[in-house]
């Protein structure tokens, strides 16, 4: 096993993960729009309601984000970053599961503006990598931080992280979340954790 230390990336924040990207002024827009497609849905959003609601102009809206797809995909970026929050439970095990059961719960929040966000991507490269970037990069990040923390423990070598490794707690339990019908349960996380993921970092150990 490796003494080394890891390098675990910088994430955190005052009340949320990484630093967010928007101004203050922006990130109430954002959450103004988060709390309206909870309330109805990607279809009957407007950005009229957005800008009633947030007592700004439309034009204020159309210049940071120009469509309606921009800034629901800000929005819940912005939403996800909030609650990106490192787990610290002093075990690899139980990082993953507290990682995982938060990817859960704010997936299955917002399973429905992910859905309008997928069909909106498929459309647009720009989208696609705005949703690479940022969604994704932020769970890469947090898995990122949490294997480093396991290796620093000296819970695995850092040799046994694999460019797949990063991808397969968030990917399965979105894919679960979103396109399987019943969302993944607490069991499913800790199978996937214990079965999965823990093996095949430890297999070498």
């Amino acid at each position: 096993m490796s003494t080394g230390s890891a390098e675990a990336p910088a994430i955190g924040s005052s009340g949320g993960g990484a630093e967010s990207p928007w101004s203050p002024r922006e990130c109430e827009l954002l959450a103004v729009t988060l709390e309206l497609l909870q309330e109805h849905g990607y279809d009957r959003l407007t950005l009229d309601a957005v800008a009633t609601t947030a007592r700004a102009s439309k034009a204020t809206l159309y210049r940071r984000w120009p469509t309606k797809a921009e800034l629901v995909l800000a929005a819940f970026v912005e939403g996800t970053r909030q609650v990106a929050v490192p787990p610290d439970t002093g075990t690899l095990r139980g990082d993953l599961l507290a990682l995982g059961e938060q990817i859960c719960a704010h997936v299955s929040a917002h399973a429905g503006t992910i859905r309008a966000v997928l069909v909106e991507i498929s459309r647009s490269a720009e989208l696609d990598a705005m949703m690479q970037q940022q969604f994704f990069g932020e769970r890469k990040a947090l898995m990122a931080h949490v294997l480093a923390q396991a290796v620093n423990r000296g819970e695995i070598d850092a040799s046994a992280i694999t460019e797949d490794l990063w991808d397969l707690l968030p990917g399965y339990l979105v894919y679960r979340s979103i396109l399987t019908g019943p969302g993944p349960s607490r069991r499913t996380v800790e199978d996937l954790v214990d079965h999965v993921i823990i093996p095949s970092l430890t297999r070498n150990v």
